[in-house]
């Protein structure tokens, strides 16, 4: 028997992964060199939660889907206009910075305020969906705060797959070391799961569904509230783009331990 959800999606929007990025140091602290000026995407690992939850949607009658993302008006609507065509959503805009050096305390924060603004939400059917990791905010922590400030115990990270049960409850499909899955069960919503890849390809693009959402991505732009992130005592002392450097060396009979200490010991020295 289906059961009504009601999917959350945080996913932030970054610069196309293709370019150069460069960082560079701005009166604010560090940024990406010509950032605004960069093309944007959905983040790669938040746009697999996002197709995952509105397949999860569509297979469950009146279930809701909202999409949270944080970040610059402009760029919000620039990216808006490719992903509304792929799945229906509600969007739900916060104007702040993009770049991947604000603090994930704060970012959380911004987050889950926005969330706890959607009215008529409901927890008993609340299912929180995002990227396990990201290509902006690569803290690996970012969704787990969020899903703590809501008072979500359950979490799942590294998900591949859920599968819906007939009581309510479901099973998750969770990475973990050695190329394995772990299974888990879950009594039911509330909850918090960071997906992986997941198992869908990319909707085509439907323009019907694209001037649909746009009917109501546009207003809600309009009424996004701004918001500064704060550091919260968070200091870089410098950025800067990694060496390319490459010095391959073939053993057979070094055990894991020794080798992972070997690479910590190479890295170390960039730091000395």
């Amino acid at each position: 028997m289906p059961h009504s959800l009601q999917i959350i999606v945080c996913a932030g929007i970054v610069p196309d992964p293709l370019q150069t990025l460069e960082p560079t140091t701005t009166p604010n602290g560090p940024g990406i060199k010509n950032e605004m000026v960069l093309p944007a995407v959905l983040d790669p690992w938040a746009a697999s939660a996002l197709y995952e939850a509105a397949n999860l949607a569509a297979k469950n009658p009146g279930s809701k889907l909202w999409l949270v993302s944080l970040g610059p008006k402009a760029k919000l609507q620039q990216v808006m206009m490719t992903i509304a065509q792929k799945v229906a959503f509600e969007l739900v805009p916060i104007d702040g910075p993009i770049g991947g050096f604000p603090d994930a305390q704060s970012t959380a924060a911004a987050l889950a305020e926005a969330i706890q603004t959607i009215p008529a939400l409901d927890r008993d059917k609340l299912l929180l969906f995002g990227g396990w990791e990201s290509a902006s905010r690569g803290a690996g922590v970012t969704l787990q705060l969020v899903g703590e400030r809501l008072g979500i115990a359950d979490q799942f990270q590294g998900v591949d797959r859920i599968d819906l049960r007939d009581n309510g409850s479901f099973e998750v499909l969770e990475r973990v070391e050695g190329g394995k899955h772990q299974v888990s069960v879950c009594a039911g919503a509330p909850a918090v799961l960071g997906w992986a890849t997941g198992n869908l390809a990319e909707p085509r693009n439907n323009p019907q569904v694209g001037m649909t959402n746009m009917r109501t991505i546009m207003p809600a732009l309009q009424k996004a509230k701004t918001i500064a992130l704060a550091a919260d005592g968070l200091r870089y002392v410098s950025v800067s783009l990694p060496k390319q450097q490459r010095e391959t060396r073939v053993e057979k009979h070094m055990t894991p331990d020794e080798i992972a200490g070997e690479i910590v010991a190479w890295i170390g020295k960039d730091s000395q």
